[in-house]
């Protein structure tokens, strides 16, 4: 076990390094957010947003939308797009072939995610506090709330991540199947649109992925209590959160250990 832990933690090492060695990967998932972020904040600044005596600015507005973008460009577009790459293009046959154990690469993997992704949204957090003047929250519960949503949004994301992985056929034809699955779930959850201005079906179909939630998470951190009163049912909804975000990482882990396989069977 602790072979597989050392393992595990070098793999993670490496994970980060070759991640920030990639300027395409860096762009569009890592720096993405925070570039959506600046123009949202740019084009609406003169607007607010949310109910009289809690109006905030476009800035404080976008932020919790953007931390979750993050998450799920961090976790599942960048993990599917990668493993599906490295099988591709051999990399995954080769490691098959080594003492490396499924649990030290997952380890690797999982590691990376949480540290690109937590750089990401320290990075989200200052431009948005430094540019634009967003208020940081002081209260102890209002942080443990976003450690709690982001520890838990980032894993579930990362896993399914790795079960999305095994639909690409051939590592060309990963970012056309998976990009499209995160724009779509992005539009439909309230990320670039006011998730209270969209249709109640569509809300009600956004209400069974993970994504809305975890921008339902990070608003209540980032926003006045008066906005929860905009969500379908009025409050924050925290156990609601962490129930249908613990279910989806349930189903990504079935996913990934009826899936996963060093080698594609029909290869």
């Amino acid at each position: 076990m602790s072979r597989i832990l050392r393992l595990g933690a070098s793999r993670i090492a490496f994970e980060v390094r070759s991640y920030f060695r990639q300027g395409d990967s860096v762009f569009f998932t890592f720096l993405f957010p925070v570039m959506i972020l600046l123009i949202f904040a740019v084009a609406f600044d003169a607007q607010t947003f949310g109910p009289p005596g809690d109006e905030v600015d476009a800035a404080q507005f976008y932020l919790p939308a953007m931390l979750a973008a993050g998450v799920l460009l961090s976790g599942l577009q960048n993990m599917s797009i990668d493993i599906a790459m490295e099988r591709s293009d051999g990399t995954l046959k080769r490691l098959g072939g080594t003492p490396l154990s499924p649990v030290s690469y997952f380890i690797g993997k999982l590691g990376q995610v949480l540290v690109t992704g937590f750089l990401q949204s320290v990075l989200l957090i200052v431009v948005a506090a430094v540019f634009f003047g967003v208020p940081v929250p002081t209260e102890p519960e209002r942080w443990l709330t976003f450690a709690w949503v982001f520890l838990l949004g980032v894993t579930t994301c990362a896993i399914l991540g790795i079960g999305l992985s095994a639909l690409p056929r051939t590592g060309r034809s990963a970012t056309g199947v998976v990009i499209p699955i995160v724009l779509l779930l992005q539009f439909i959850s309230g990320v670039y649109i006011n998730f209270a201005a969209l249709p109640e079906w569509l809300q009600n179909v956004a209400s069974v992925f993970p994504l809305k939630w975890l921008a339902q998470g990070f608003r209540s951190v980032f926003l006045p209590e008066g906005f929860a009163a905009a969500e379908p049912s009025g409050s924050w909804d925290h156990p609601l959160i962490l129930l249908v975000t613990a279910l989806w990482l349930v189903v990504g882990l079935a996913v990934v250990r009826v899936t996963f396989r060093w080698i594609r069977k029909d290869a």
